[in-house]
């Protein structure tokens, strides 16, 4: 297409008529046009580069799209510098360093323009003064970004459609902050939209995001966003995703179809959600991870996963709140896992859940109010020690179990009531605690309270009726049952003591009978699924707290655990110090000093808990230590919140670990490197001054990550001095996570079919080994989800036979 002319229109009387006529080029009728003239562009391919520094309107002839094309060489196509008018014009660049359209300044109004180009961007807004309005504009730029607002741009973009980016669809940073209101960004290399920088902020209004080879939408590093009644859909990563301070409200939006994650938070990033849905994810639809981070959600729907994973998904102390808030048809619903991490749950409902529909575990909380959990298999799992939370006027229906209390959680309930549950209504064992008030159990198939193990449990008020095996089950030491009824009997339960243990006078004739150990049929929930180990367990644990083995016995079990080469050499040159030591006294002869004290290093999940109470029993079997018990804690247990308290909490501490050893998770922690007045330093001064006033009664092993531990033994001038040695535990390699899971699977009767280990080596292989990779963990993890979907499977047969129920295949793997 030959280049035509360009006929300029005076604007006003005053100005030199001269200035209207035909020009040959567009660069001489720019240079004769001022302020309020009209350009009119003939047909034609326009080789220039243009700037437009007046308010003039540029335009090709109406409706004949593509029929005026500026196309230079290299460089910008066009740069606008005021509040112009450019309207039907097509606009190609070619340099891969330059944008194709580039607005710097003014408020100019850019209509119907379609921008092929293959250059850095095609539309770039850049500067503090530059605030376009864009209507109905179309960019396909494969080598670059689509639109890109930086460096403090604005401006509205309307009803405008990227329909390909070899980058971001629209990129924000810089302090920009446009407007997107009913546009299109599908196609793009990168993320469909992208926000960052402090300053940087993007409000869009009925977008849709489709069609991305990447994350949808994407806000990092102090960037915000607010989606109002948008769709993301069809990417190949998360769906939305913020990292490092970033803030994001969604609201009226609908995510789904998403292969990842729906939305991952991480750290300290912020996510506000209002009546918006998540649906069809192959990951967590919500996935929350680090201190800070948080989920505020109402009334939102989170349903129809694809794959295998919990359907919110909150850990290493996030917290995320959800009030009036549906979550269905998916494997799990809520899994919160970690020290201080959290999850609020009010008027909402968790139902159709293939699993477990709230599972607390590694210190986590939960607390739900006025909730409602039907069709789970389990409604409601606290699964191990510091795992606890509040599940208040709480209805739990149609599931296997209502709700199950393991390994020394602690939940409260109050008011909650379990209906028609295939097995028991709340199931308590291996060291579970609670307190249970007011609760009810109806129609149950099985026992309606089941405590076993001699477990501490405290029940008050609650009532039974139309239970299959029993009102309440209980062993013979342990639970404490005040005023509990059953419509097995009429009279109400006398208040038992603390030594009653729930049964005492009249216990029978109250529908609770007790048992000296509760096994056999009763135990079908345990039995069902795999108890659930602390994170660093990973191979098998001591049986007695108090019982003194042998260091022979101990040290076989530390043989026995998967890995861990190098820590077991360690661990065994520094007992043989010890026991060498002790028998030249004996002799009669000078034993070395050997210091007991221990750094563990390492990735969470490598064994270190599991190896710090073997390193305890052995001690307490050569004699060295009184019993030889853990005691477990972190920066929430010793630091105080004002001032003196820190002090006494670490004196406690201190005290409850005599005779054993006191095991400090994440030590780290007690000195933050932007620490200021922060108490942690207190608690390290402490705990110096004790392990030399009381160097024979306690031994401490501090814990964690390798570079961070370096930090934390350079605080005080006396904490290097009083460890012995640095021992370090390696990340498992995928040969070791599949022990892990063969030791996991033999010690719960399953057998790994043909090829299965072939797959699981496979699977540990190609599985992200990012910082939140949970080493023992997520071997453990693996194993459960087999097992459930091993669950799935089998349920499905009308007479399984022994075989179908031990063998595990390579499809009960999570993801296949």
């Amino acid at each position: 297409m030959a280049q035509g002319t360009v006929q300029v229109t005076h604007g006003g009387s005053s100005r030199w008529r001269r200035r209207s006529g035909e020009y040959p080029t567009l660069t001489a009728a720019l240079a004769a046009a001022g302020d309020g003239d009209v350009l009119s562009i003939a047909p034609g391919t326009y080789r220039e580069n243009l700037v437009l520094h007046h308010a003039v309107t540029l335009r090709g002839p109406e409706g004949a799209v593509g029929s005026v094309r500026i196309a230079p060489l290299d460089g910008v196509a066009l740069t606008i510098r005021a509040s112009a008018v450019v309207q039907d014009l097509h606009l190609e660049g070619q340099d891969p360093t330059a944008p194709a359209l580039l607005v710097e300044d003014g408020s100019p109004e850019l209509t119907d323009l379609r921008v092929s180009t293959r250059s850095s961007a095609g539309i770039e807004v850049r500067g503090s003064g530059a605030r376009p309005l864009v209507r109905r504009c179309t960019v396909e730029n494969p080598a670059g970004a689509g639109i890109a607002v930086l460096d403090g741009g604005g401006g509205v973009f309307e009803e405008c459609e990227v329909v390909a980016a070899g980058q971001t669809g629209v990129s924000v940073r810089g302090g920009g902050r446009p407007r997107l209101e009913r546009c299109r960004i599908h196609h793009a290399t990168g993320a469909g939209i992208g926000v960052t920088g402090e300053g940087s902020g993007l409000e869009a209004l009925g977008c849709e995001v489709y069609e991305i080879k990447g994350a949808g939408v994407q806000i990092a590093a102090r960037a915000t966003a607010v989606l109002t009644d948008c769709a993301v859909h069809r990417t190949s990563a998360d769906g939305v995703t913020l990292d490092t301070d970033a803030a994001l409200t969604l609201a009226g939006c609908d995510i789904h179809d998403i292969p990842e994650n729906a939305v991952d938070l991480r750290s300290r990033s912020v996510l506000t959600l209002s009546r918006t849905t998540v649906r069809r994810f192959g990951r967590n639809g919500l996935s929350v991870w680090d201190p800070g981070t948080r989920v505020v959600a109402d009334s939102c729907e989170i349903h129809d996963s694809t794959g295998d994973y919990p359907a919110v998904w909150i850990s290493d102390g996030a917290a995320v709140s959800l009030d009036s808030c549906r979550v269905h048809d998916v494997p799990d619903a809520l899994f919160v896992l970690d020290r201080g991490s959290r999850v609020d749950v009010v008027d909402s409902d968790l139902s159709q859940v293939r699993n477990t529909a709230v599972s607390v575990s590694d210190g986590a909380t939960a607390q739900l109010d006025d909730c409602r959990i039907r069709e789970a298999a389990t409604g409601a799992w606290f699964r191990d020690h510091g795992s606890g939370g509040t599940l208040a006027n709480c209805a739990i229906d149609s599931v296997q179990t209502g709700v199950i209390v393991t390994k020394g959680a602690d939940p409260t309930l109050e008011r909650c009531t379990v209906s028609s549950p295939a097995e028991a209504g709340f199931y308590v064992s291996a060291g579970g605690r609670g307190t249970f008030t007011a609760c009810r159990v109806t129609g149950s198939a099985g026992f309606g309270f089941h405590v076993i193990d001699g477990c501490r449990t405290s029940l008050h008020r609650c009532h039974t009726e139309r239970c299959a095996r029993g009102g309440y089950e209980f062993a013979e030491d342990g639970p404490v049952a005040e005023e509990c009824t059953s419509d097995e009997s009429g009279p109400r339960l006398a208040a038992q003591s603390a030594s009653g243990a729930g049964a005492g006078a009249g216990g029978e004739r109250a529908g609770i009978r007790t048992v000296s150990a509760a096994r056999g049929p009763a135990t079908a929930v345990a039995e069902r699924l795999p108890a659930p180990r602390p994170a660093d367990e990973t191979g098998p644990a001591p049986t007695g707290a108090d019982a003194v083995r042998g260091s022979g016995e101990v040290l076989g079990q530390l043989d026995a655990l998967v890995g861990l080469d190098s820590v077991k050499r360690e661990v065994r040159a520094l007992t043989d110090m010890i026991e060498v030591g002790r028998r030249r006294q004996q002799a009669g002869l000078k034993a070395a000093s050997v210091r007991r004290h221990l750094v563990f290093t390492g990735s969470p999940g490598t064994g270190k808990t599991t190896v710090a109470r073997l390193y305890g029993e052995i001690l307490a079997s050569l004699g060295v230590l009184e019993r030889g018990h853990l005691v477990e804690v972190s920066r929430v247990d010793l630091v105080g919140e004002h001032i003196g308290s820190t002090a006494i909490r670490t004196q406690e501490a201190f005290d409850r670990a005599r005779g054993g050893v006191l095991f400090i998770d994440e030590a780290y922690a007690l000195a933050p490197e932007d620490s200021g007045r922060d108490f942690g330093r207190e608690a390290i001064d402490t705990l110096v001054k004790l392990m030399e006033d009381h160097r024979d009664a306690v031994v401490v092993i501090v814990a964690g990550y390798t570079a961070e531990m370096d930090r934390f033994l350079t605080v005080n001038p006396g904490v290097a001095s009083r460890f012995s040695r640095t021992i370090t535990f390696w990340d498992y390699g995928p040969p070791e996570l599949l022990r892990i899971v063969e030791q996991q699977a033999e010690e719960h009767e399953y057998l790994l079919g043909e090829k299965t280990s072939e797959a699981l080596l496979t699977y540990f292989t190609d599985l992200p080994k990012g910082p939140a990779f949970g080493n023992g963990r997520t071997a453990r993890q693996t194993f459960e989800s087999m097992v459930e979907r091993h669950a799935g499977r089998v349920a499905q047969l009308p007479e399984p036979s022994t075989e179908d129920l031990t063998l595990l295949f390579p499809e009960d793997l999570p993801g296949l």
